[in-house]
C-alpha cells in the first residue's frame, strides 16, 4: 500500500475515528486504525464494539492496500509532522513508512483483515435533520444522562420519532430533560435508546452546519449515523424505556417568570461558596414580585432577590444548584417560566409549546436564617 495526502486532511481523520478507539480492551487489533486503500479511496476506521467511526478522506493512492495501525502511536506521530504532504507506505511484512519533508518513521502493523469491520446497517429505516439540530438536541439533554452503569437504561436517551416529529428524552433519576423539534418529513413511529457516549462523541466531530443534513438509519440493534464523510455506527441499548409522560405533571400550585441570565448568574454566584462534591441546596423563597436565593455552606453564605413575575401561592423550596444551572445554560429563551406545587414536588421549566422541558426534582433543606 502506498498513498499520499495532506497532513491537515490525515490529522482531521485520524482525529475523528479515534474517538471509537476503545482506551483499554484484551484485544490488541481494536487498540488499531485501519487504513483502507483497496478501492477508489482512503479510508480510516476505528471499532471498539460498541461503537464504530469510518470517513474518507482525500489522497492519491499510488498502491492499493490495507495496514491497521496502532492508533495513539499513528495519531501522535501525524500531529508532530510539518504541514505538508504525508506519504504513508507499507509492505506485506506489515512494515509502514511515514514520511513527510525530512521526518521519516518505521512503524511495525497488523493485518489489515484481523480488524472487525463496522457492522452493516440497513438503510431501510432512515431519518433526516440538520447537523445543526442534532448537535443542539443533544447539547441539551446530554447532561441529565447518568454516568452509572448500575441503570444501563439511565447512560443513554431515548429518541422517540412520532409521525413528523422527533422527541428527546435523559433522565438520571434527578432530573428529565426532553426536548421535541419537527422533522422535514413524516416517518413511521420508532422508538430507540442510544448509548450517551456515541452522542457525546457525535456532537464533537459533526460540523453542525445548519444546511447540511445527517442521516439516521437503526435496525432492532444498531443506529448509524452518516454525515460529510463521516461514518458512525453504535449498538443501542436494550430494553424499555421509562415511561416518562406518567412523570409529567401540568398542575402547579405557583407559577414564575424570570429573566433567565439574571437567575443563572445567581445561581452560578451562589455556588462560589460550595466545595466540589459538597451538597449544600440552594433555598428558593419566592414571594409576591421577587424571589430570594439563599446558600449556607461552610465557606459563607449569600442571599439575593430577583424580580419575577409570580402566579399563585408563595413557595420556599430547595434545588441542587447544578441541576438548575445545567438546565437553564441550554435554554436560549430570553425568559424562563418556572411551575411547581409544593416543596416536595417536581418543579418544571418549560417553554408554552413544550419543545423543552425540564424536571429537577427539589432537595430537602433547613432554612437559612
Amino acid at each position: 500500500m502506498k498513498f499520499t495526502c495532506s497532513k491537515s486532511n490525515l490529522l482531521s481523520g485520524l482525529q475523528i475515528v479515534s474517538k471509537a478507539v476503545p482506551n483499554k480492551t484484551t484485544m490488541s487489533i481494536l487498540e488499531c486504525i485501519l487504513v483502507d486503500a483497496t478501492k477508489n479511496d482512503i479510508k480510516l476506521t476505528a471499532n471498539d464494539m460498541e461503537l464504530g467511526m469510518e470517513t474518507t478522506i482525500e489522497g492519491t493512492i499510488l498502491e492499493k492496500g490495507i495496514i491497521a495501525l496502532d492508533a495513539k502511536m499513528f495519531l501522535d506521530i501525524v500531529r508532530k509532522l510539518p504541514d505538508s504532504e504525508v506519504t504513508i507506505e507499507s509492505d506485506n511484512s506489515f512494515k509502514t513508512f511515514i514520511r513527510c519533508e525530512k521526518a521519516n518513521f518505521t512503524i511495525i502493523g497488523k493485518s489489515g483483515d484481523d480488524f472487525s469491520y463496522l457492522p452493516e446497517v440497513e438503510k431501510n429505516d432512515q431519518v433526516m435533520i440538520s447537523q445543526f439540530t442534532l448537535k443542539e438536541l443533544i447539547r441539551q439533554t446530554i447532561f441529565s444522562i447518568s454516568d452509572n452503569d448500575n441503570n444501563k437504561m439511565m447512560t443513554g436517551e431515548l429518541f422517540d420519532i412520532h409521525d413528523n416529529e422527533l422527541k428527546v428524552v435523559s433522565l438520571d433519576g434527578h432530573r428529565i430533560s426532553i426536548r421535541k423539534v419537527e422533522l422535514k418529513d413524516h416517518y413511521e413511529n420508532h422508538r430507540m435508546i442510544i448509548p450517551g457516549k456515541t452522542l457525546n462523541e457525535i456532537s464533537k466531530i459533526i460540523p453542525g452546519d445548519a444546511d447540511q443534513d445527517v442521516v439516521i438509519s437503526f435496525t432492532n440493534n444498531h443506529v448509524l449515523f452518516e454525515f460529510d464523510q463521516t461514518l458512525v455506527v453504535s449498538r443501542l441499548i436494550e430494553g424499555e424505556y421509562f415511561k416518562v409522560e406518567q412523570m409529567l405533571s401540568s398542575d402547579y400550585e405557583t407559577k414564575v417568570t424570570v429573566n433567565k441570565r439574571e437567575l443563572l448568574d445567581c445561581i452560578d454566584r451562589a455556588t462560589l461558596l460550595v466545595k466540589e462534591g459538597d451538597k449544600k441546596p440552594i433555598i428558593i423563597n419566592i414571594q409576591d414580585g421577587f424571589m430570594e436565593l439563599k446558600i449556607n455552606s461552610t465557606l459563607g453564605s449569600m442571599n439575593e432577590e430577583i424580580d419575577v413575575t409570580k402566579q399563585g401561592r408563595d413557595l420556599m423550596i430547595g434545588f441542587n444548584p447544578k441541576f438548575l444551572i445545567d438546565a437553564l445554560r441550554v435554554i436560549d429563551d430570553e425568559e424562563v417560566d418556572l411551575y411547581m406545587v409544593n416543596s416536595k414536588a417536581p418543579c418544571f421549566i418549560k417553554n408554552e409549546e413544550e419543545s423543552y422541558i425540564y424536571l429537577v426534582l427539589p432537595v430537602n433543606f433547613t432554612t437559612v436564617s
